[in-house]
């Protein structure tokens, strides 16, 4: 049974419930992406000393073909799923190509 499901439970109260339920995925979605960045940001780094393009389209390819099969698992739409893994490898891209510049500026020891 669901929160909609369950008649001794106000529609007031259910929508507080269920707000209350996307409110705390909203939070644990904000910290798997920073966690996520932090883990990116440290790639960053190792491409740019070892001199690695910043792009790397075929595990690219590979990621968004495995969220795509997630997502289908979850029921949720793979497109939907394909345009944000979209949205955060463009970041994490401009990430990589920042991490590179301030690399490749910063004085040689």
């Amino acid at each position: 049974m669901t929160v909609t499901d369950d008649q001794s439970i106000s529609p007031t109260q259910a929508l507080q419930d269920l707000r209350c339920s996307i409110d705390n995925i909203d939070s644990a979605l904000v910290s798997m992406l920073a966690e996520r960045f932090r883990c990116t940001k440290a790639v960053g780094a190792l491409k740019a000393r070892y001199n690695m393009p910043p792009a790397d389209p075929a595990r690219e390819a590979l990621q968004i073909a495995r969220l795509r099969k997630l997502a289908e698992d979850a029921h949720l739409d793979p497109d939907f799923a394909e345009k944000f893994l979209n949205f955060i490898i463009h970041e994490v891209i401009r990430h990589h190509e920042a991490i590179a510049r301030q690399t490749a500026e910063a004085p040689k020891a």
